[in-house]
């Protein structure tokens, strides 16, 4: 074989590779669930691990994050900055009406002034329902804070958010409240942050009719400890290394990941079985378990060390 037939068949060769790898890519990125993820980042530090988790993992298409309550601009901006240093700044950022609160919002500053941000975002509720629109069938709501754009949503076009595929929440509390690990004394259940923030909404979610999957404080109470801490913010990769600053702006010694449980159970459902319960949400806050057809699929129990093993090796993986 004379050398220009050499060359060429080394061409042909590294062509066919590259065409295969692109159809594998193209066939990834088509068979990703698609998600939008709707957030109060910024004040509790577990929504930013929810959103450590998504990007981290192939398995989802992220087709936009959404933000909700309080200072919504401030909290896109917050999200502008972490999906632009972790090299995902190409999934759109989108910010829900703001409303009056008295949170500080520990990780403000995390968004203030980086080159990252954005100097406006688009509506949130018109992004959730054109996305809809466009994938009818096909999208995954990830609810991680309180449910203002849900609501608003519903108001606007409740036939276009039942061509939700589902929805997956974190929030209620069924039958166990805030501080109940499973090995503590029980604690009655009680008026959960999420749902508690927009009472009104909640009830249009649980009403709506789309197929509802709910992480409650049941299974989501999650302690990250000092030793996962450790191992998780000595990786020094690009998500690890926003985990580690956002920690500290948190300020507080060990983070529960409520929120990041809503991720996982899309990616391995057996993270958290659920069962069909009949919740109603009351006026007070509070998701009553009552007979009657179920109406969401309801996580009540998890195993963490499971949980984390998972977590941990996603988010620490190059």
């Amino acid at each position: 074989m004379n050398g220009r037939l050499a060359g060429n068949h080394v061409l042909v060769r590294i062509l066919c590779v590259a065409l295969c790898l692109s159809s594998v890519a193209a066939w990834a990125q088509a068979s990703a669930e698609k998600v939008i993820i709707d957030t109060d980042i910024g004040d509790d530090v577990d929504d930013a691990f929810a959103l450590a988790l998504a990007v981290k993992s192939p398995e989802l298409q992220v087709l936009g994050v959404t933000t909700t309550f309080g200072d919504t601009e401030a909290r896109a901006r917050i999200v502008d900055r972490f999906l632009g240093e972790v090299g995902r700044a190409e999934i759109p950022v989108l910010a829900g009406k703001a409303t009056a609160t008295k949170n500080p919002m520990s990780q403000r500053r995390y968004g203030d002034g980086g080159h990252f941000a954005k100097a406006l975002h688009g509506d949130a509720v018109d992004f959730l329902l054109e996305q809809i629109r466009k994938y009818p069938g096909e999208i995954t709501l990830i609810a991680i804070g309180p449910l203002m754009n849900v609501g608003a949503a519903i108001d606007k076009d409740a036939a276009t958010f039942r061509k939700l595929k589902r929805v997956v929440l974190m929030g209620g509390s069924i039958r166990r409240g805030y501080g109940d690990l499973g090995y503590t004394a029980p604690v009655a259940p009680m008026p959960e942050w999420n749902i508690l923030n927009d009472v009104a909404s909640a009830q249009k979610l649980f009403a709506v009719g789309v197929p509802l999957f709910v992480m409650p404080l049941d299974s989501t109470q999650l302690k990250l400890d000092e030793v996962k801490r450790a191992f998780l913010f000595s990786q020094g990769a690009a998500v690890t290394d926003q985990l580690t600053v956002l920690y500290h702006l948190w300020g507080q010694e060990t983070p529960t990941l409520f929120d990041p449980m809503t991720i996982a159970v899309v990616l391995r459902p057996e993270l958290c079985p659920v069962q069909g319960l009949h919740i109603r949400v009351d006026e007070k806050g509070f998701t009553r378990e009552e007979p009657g057809v179920a109406n969401a699929q309801v996580c009540l129990d998890s195993n963490a060390e499971d949980f984390f093993r998972f977590y941990l090796r996603r988010v620490a993986g190059r």
